[in-house]
């Protein structure tokens, strides 16, 4: 138990001193960070300010409903959506994501089994999706540029289907599918295509605007029926909001969910939240209107100039080449095989600068991946220093090494058949068996546990991270 005398603010900042920075542009993932202040501190007021109001009943917070559309509205501008278009203010991009996914399996109850096509290099959201609402996801491969590939997609479409994906970006390779033919292919067939644009959604636009080639992707594109843009990403805005676009009010209806078959009040509810706070969507609101259209393109021409550096600075390094050159913000960095990608993780790291793993999958090596962000930028040079020092020191310490015997046994693996006690076995060899109630401390160096689950099937991976993650919630008493 905590002392109950002990100032709780106190203590909250004390916890937040192990977390990650959220500014300084020097954590790679996970956050996006505009680099302005006094933007910060009006989103974080914002949400404060609207941290109890309750958007689950609009009539009875009208400045939150007015809020929701002047933001879509935003997003309609942006991208290039019909007067007809409509949308709504979600958590998150997976939230908008099952949302799109929920809407198009509703709108054709018809269907038995109802399936979706989407590239092996679409977000887990539309497997979780695919888990959650019983849409089967059919997976196409993808060509050698990491993009999908339009006439495998379209080839897959049949009666069944009730929805196509296309990215804007891929969140692992930072490309931006050929979404004008998926779209054709989608429509011809007389089915809905949605572009995932999460994390392009609102940077994208002032690329174009920038004048750096970009794909068309909006709803420019005929076909397009449903776009998912996150604000809590390159919108600068705290996190918490996406929007989901539709083209026309029929599509989002089957979205809505009603129910009066109860004595208490009709439950209304356009998002899978029935209560949620206003906060996000006030935060949001509040950051977009500070920022503004100029500011936008002020941020993205900071961003895709530190993208620029970036991929230049990789290209000095013999050891490091680019997955795919970037059509946004999103670096994939592969190592020749005097460098191991696990290993050059940790050392980056260690030196200050948060990046993220990325196993190997399908017979694609394992990679390291960098979300650049606008306060990247001037940080740009001591990362490239940071780089060529990580590289030296992983060539140097060469790559990790897996115990023959382990390697067959990690490969071995049936995650359907193992029990808990072999859970904990496997967890305790990979590092990754601390104690319980959230205080677990991870390895120094975490190459060793990435190489180990390298090794292990996606099956595998998955049902090792469940068992990691259910150890770490515990109650703290």
């Amino acid at each position: 138990m905590t002392d109950p005398t002990s100032d709780p603010l106190d203590r909250l900042r004390a916890l937040q001193a192990a977390d990650l920075p959220v500014h300084g542009g020097r954590t790679l993932a996970y956050v996006y960070d505009s680099g302005l202040p006094d933007v910060d501190a009006i989103g974080r007021e914002a949400v404060a300010a609207y941290a109890g109001s309750n958007g689950l009943d609009p009539t009875a917070f009208p400045s939150l409903l007015r809020m929701e559309n002047e933001l879509v509205g935003y997003a309609c501008t942006l991208l290039d959506a019909p007067a007809t278009a409509v949308g709504t203010v979600t958590s998150g991009g997976t939230e908008s994501v099952l949302l799109a996914v929920q809407g198009a399996r509703d709108a054709c109850p018809e269907i038995a089994r109802p399936r979706m096509v989407i590239a092996s290099t679409a977000h887990a959201a539309f497997h979780k999706a695919a888990h959650y609402f019983g849409v089967e996801a059919v997976v196409v491969p993808v060509g050698a540029d990491f993009r999908a590939d339009a006439a495998a997609m379209a080839a897959a479409i049949d009666r069944s289907t009730v929805l196509v994906v296309a990215s804007a970006p891929s969140y692992a390779h930072g490309v931006v599918d050929p979404v004008a033919e998926i779209a054709g292919a989608a429509a011809a067939a007389g089915v809905r295509c949605h572009v995932d644009a999460c994390i392009g959604g609102w940077v994208l636009p002032f690329a174009a605007r920038l004048g750096r080639p970009v794909p068309p992707w909006t709803f420019a594109v005929d076909g397009v029926t449903s776009i998912s843009v996150d604000t809590h990403k390159y919108a600068y805005a705290p996190k918490g909001t996406s929007l989901l676009l539709h083209r026309t009010t029929a599509l989002r209806r089957p979205q809505y969910f009603a129910s009066a078959a109860w004595p208490g009040y009709t439950m209304l509810n356009s998002t899978l939240q029935s209560t949620k706070s206003g906060g996000p969507l006030a935060g949001a609101w509040a950051v977009t209107q500070a920022i503004g259209p100029d500011g936008y393109a002020a941020l993205a021409a900071q961003v895709f100039e530190a993208v620029d550096l970036v991929v230049a600075g990789i290209a000095q390094q013999p050891a490091l080449r680019l997955v795919a050159r970037p059509d946004s913000t999103l670096v994939a960095i592969a190592t020749d095989d005097s460098l191991d990608p696990f290993t050059l993780t940790d050392e980056l790291v260690a030196r200050g600068w948060y990046v993220q793993p990325q196993l190997s999958f399908a017979g694609l090596p394992a990679t390291v991946h960098l979300s650049l962000s606008a306060a990247t930028l001037p940080h740009v040079p001591d990362f490239l220093t940071a780089l060529g020092e990580a590289v030296a020191a992983a060539v140097a310490a060469g790559p990790v090494a897996v115990d023959p015997g382990v390697a067959g046994f990690v490969r071995s693996l049936d995650a359907a058949s193992l029990t808990d006690e072999e859970f904990d076995g496997l967890l305790a060899f990979a590092g990754l068996d601390g104690g319980a109630g959230g205080d677990t401390a991870l390895p120094d160096r975490m190459a060793p546990v990435n190489a180990l689950l390298d090794l292990a099937s996606p099956a595998t991976r998955e049902a090792v991270l469940v068992a990691f993650l259910d150890r770490l919630a515990r109650p703290t008493r």
